[in-house]
């Protein structure tokens, strides 16, 4: 009977001790679960903190927009910041009609919704798209109110008084909307080495002067206020006339002008390939002839023809701004 009760005893302090024993495991585990289930939330917090987020347009005259998520339903009217969307992987879902080249070139497809021209926005089938944001710019400013009926309007436009900056601003926009600063760095970076290389360039060109063409003959100030002012200022090319008007659509001259003028480089912005009209004559048709042929850049085969999608309706995006850049390298290298 003793023998019993020892065993009954020890059988007891067995069970005793296996039971603390499973509790501690559980207690083990429960911290464990706990510990990771706390690192997961604070990934979670982390990735939500970048929201809400405020954007501010890049120029005044615009109230900064709090987004409290990406926006997924996107109207872009501006090409420059489209071109920029499209580097980072961002697809618009409205678009104006326009002609789309290089990178852009998907939009020509049917299958994204036309949002009307780029200064004559079709409000109706913005407002059926229900877009959780409207980016425009200067094409588009006098609809600004309109707009804003609809969805959120920012101005990402670039703007003449300060090309680069205003340029960086609208990449900053794309980098904290769709969380892409690496990429846009990266980005802005490739466009500063080919900037600084066509500064050694411009350094042995001589005097330039940056001339538009649509059927008429436009050339543009060398300051701020030029459209394509910084030809001169950025990339560092002497203006062959300081007098010239600083402004968005220049000052219409002749070629008696060139002649009298006589840069050493004629950059061409080529309008015509946007919006060519019936009956004009072609831009190198037009510029090649007695005239001309007296100036110095005639001579030295510097009359520079460039892109006018790129230079004139799809300016200030990441992939444009690079190309345009690589463009004069390559023509004056």
């Amino acid at each position: 009977m003793k023998n019993w009760k020892l065993l009954s005893v020890i059988l007891a302090m067995l069970v005793f001790v296996l039971a603390a024993c499973g509790s501690s495991d559980e207690e083990v585990k429960e911290e464990t679960k706990t510990g990771s289930d706390a690192q997961t939330e604070e990934q979670t917090d982390a990735e939500e903190s970048a929201y809400p987020v405020k954007i501010e347009s890049t120029i005044e005259g615009y109230e900064p927009v709090t987004f409290e998520k990406a926006p997924e339903k996107i109207v872009v009217f501006d090409l420059g910041f489209l071109d920029t969307l499209t580097a980072l992987g961002v697809e618009a879902d409205g678009v104006p009609t326009s002609k789309y080249t290089g990178e852009l070139e998907k939009y020509n497809n049917d299958s994204y919704t036309k949002i009307g021209s780029l200064k004559e926005p079709d409000f109706e089938t913005i407002y059926s798209l229900q877009p959780d944001v409207i980016f425009i710019s200067g094409r588009q400013a006098d609809f600004k109110e309109q707009l804003e009926e609809i969805a959120p309007v920012v101005f990402v436009g670039t703007s003449s008084e300060d090309y680069w900056n205003t340029f960086l601003a609208s990449t900053k926009i794309a980098a904290d909307l769709f969380d892409a600063q690496e990429e846009v760095d990266a980005k802005v970076a490739d466009i500063e080495a080919a900037v600084e290389e066509a500064k050694t360039i411009s350094a042995e060109a001589g005097k330039a002067l940056v001339t538009l063409y649509s059927g008429t003959l436009s050339a543009y100030g060398p300051d701020a206020g030029s459209r394509y002012g910084f030809v001169h200022s950025l990339l560092g090319f002497e203006s062959a006339d300081t007098a010239l008007e600083n402004s968005t659509h220049g000052q219409q001259v002749d070629l008696e002008y060139l002649v009298k003028v006589n840069p050493d480089v004629v950059f061409v912005v080529d309008r015509t390939q946007v919006s060519a009209e019936e009956g004009t004559v072609a831009t190198e048709e037009f510029f090649n002839n007695e005239l001309v042929n007296k100036t110095t850049a005639a001579q030295n085969g510097k009359i520079i023809f460039l892109d006018g999608v790129n230079w004139y309706v799809a300016n200030g995006g990441l992939n444009t701004e690079l190309a345009k850049v690589q463009e004069i390298i390559d023509e004056l290298k």
